[in-house]
């Protein structure tokens, strides 16, 4: 039953909670003790305070995932773990995290009360509108990178990196329709409501867009943010984030991937190398060049 408990809460999605430690990276404050320890302890919290709202979230749509080819394997869907427990354990983890995040700070608290009634918004209303409900999960992230913020006294953090979150969740969400229309085929409209306003030429016209929108604000970040080199070397981190892009493209319309993101990073090793070289390449510019 802790086994349940703990794939219930989702610890392979806990690397997207990475965006917390955005602003302590891009700051340049890594190298400042308090508000690395900060950060980390924000990093920690969120991942309680996701899990939490992912353990709700599969009591809410107990039924619609037992019809699910791949989710009527969670453990609350296929009756591993029993709803009393897991309504038990995510109160703890709320009661836990939300009386932590209040010690270290009120900014934080309040970011994480906003990323749970939004959660809750999304799974009962909603995730059933489309546009809106890629737009929420878009704002998931926006609120990780503020929760970030309110950890750390920001001295050059650029707000052209909400842009480019914005874009690129924007981006992994609507491949991830895409990639759920492509698996559930023409039973699609009966797993999820929202799919019945998605085709695969739209999503794609909009996964196009929200590309190509996601590399020109990168490029403009790398020579127009105050805190950068003024030589402009942060632009030779551009090529490894076309590749990225590039590369889940070829992943989700190619391979037919990308229903669950943090899938796809913790599987194709292509792509985990070049995330690895972009922080390399990043962190040389930011801390040691």
């Amino acid at each position: 039953m802790l086994i349940a408990l703990l794939k219930t809460m989702r610890p392979r999605q806990w690397t997207k909670n990475i965006f917390v430690l955005a602003p302590l990276v891009f700051d340049r404050q890594m190298t400042q003790p308090i508000a690395l320890l900060h950060s980390i302890a924000g990093f920690i919290l969120f991942c309680m305070a996701s899990s939490a709202v992912y353990i709700i979230n599969d009591i809410i749509d107990v039924e619609a995932d037992r019809n699910h080819p791949k989710k009527r394997n969670r453990p609350i869907a296929a009756g591993k773990l029993p709803i009393p427990i897991a309504r038990f354990a995510a109160i703890v983890l709320l009661i836990v995290t939300y009386t932590l995040a209040f010690i270290l700070s009120k900014g934080f608290f309040l970011i994480i009360v906003v990323y749970l009634l939004l959660n809750l918004a999304y799974s009962n209303w909603l995730k059933h509108i489309p546009l809106i409900d890629v737009m929420v999960l878009a704002s998931f992230y926006v609120l990780r990178v503020a929760a970030g913020v309110s950890l750390i006294h920001v001295q050059r953090f650029s707000p052209w990196l909400y842009i480019v979150t914005t874009l690129f969740a924007l981006f992994i969400g609507f491949g991830k329709r895409r990639a759920e229309l492509n698996l559930l085929a023409g039973d699609a409209n009966s797993h999820r409501k929202v799919l019945q306003g998605y085709t695969i030429p739209f999503l794609d016209q909009l996964i196009t867009i929200v590309s190509t929108t996601t590399i020109i604000a990168y490029s403009l970040y790398t020579f127009t943010a105050p805190n950068l080199p003024t030589n402009h070397i942060m632009m030779l981190t551009i090529p490894f984030v076309l590749y990225g892009i590039f590369r889940y493209l070829y992943l989700i319309q190619v391979q037919g991937e990308g229903g669950a993101p943090e899938d796809v990073v913790l599987k194709d090793h292509p792509l985990q190398i070049t995330v690895i070289l972009c922080g390399i390449s990043v962190m040389l510019i930011f801390y040691i060049y």
